[in-house]
């Protein structure tokens, strides 16, 4: 089994293969042909960045096809009283004393530096399906974990800005 996503993650992951594969892919055979002109190869740093720009490339290419082939399409509907994929949450951090705020998304979008954390995290997977003022025990690992309280739910919709991310 691969990653949860959504039809919308698929539909975002596919418009980034096809552009790869339009636009890139052909900026980075010319740029390794422009290069590769400059002459001697062995000592052309240009041909080799240019080389490893289009490799990089076509990776990414490879690395994005796969995700689609292994991924399990989930709804993004949730109840609504209920924490679910593309709400926003308020918790309150018992341990720490710290109230804040995050949107569940898929983990191809996930970026906890933004406040997007992704459903199949600790923290995600332990809140699904919960309700406000729910008190729930988030498991790090078999020895750690911490308490948080749903404080509030608020059903967003995905606007379609969350950019997926790149590695």
């Amino acid at each position: 089994m691969g990653q949860q996503l959504t039809k919308k993650d698929i539909k975002k992951i596919e418009e980034e293969i096809e552009h790869r594969k339009l636009v890139v892919r052909k900026e980075a055979i010319l740029a390794v042909k422009e290069a590769r002109a400059h002459g001697d190869l062995s000592e052309n740093f240009e041909y080799h960045a240019a080389k490893k720009e289009k490799n990089k490339n076509e990776s990414r290419i490879r690395y994005l096809e796969r995700v689609i082939r292994t991924a399990q399409i989930i709804s993004e509907e949730s109840k609504e009283d209920e924490v679910g994929l593309n709400n926003t949450v308020e918790l309150y951090f018992e341990g720490e004393d710290v109230t804040e705020t995050y949107k569940l998304v898929t983990s191809i979008r996930g970026n906890s530096l933004k406040g997007f954390i992704s459903i199949q995290s600790p923290i995600g997977k332990a809140i699904m399906g919960h309700k406000e003022k729910d008190r729930v025990f988030v498991e790090v690992d078999s020895n750690h974990g911490y308490y948080v309280r749903i404080e509030k739910i608020v059903n967003t919709t995905d606007d379609g800005r969350d950019k997926i991310r790149s590695y």
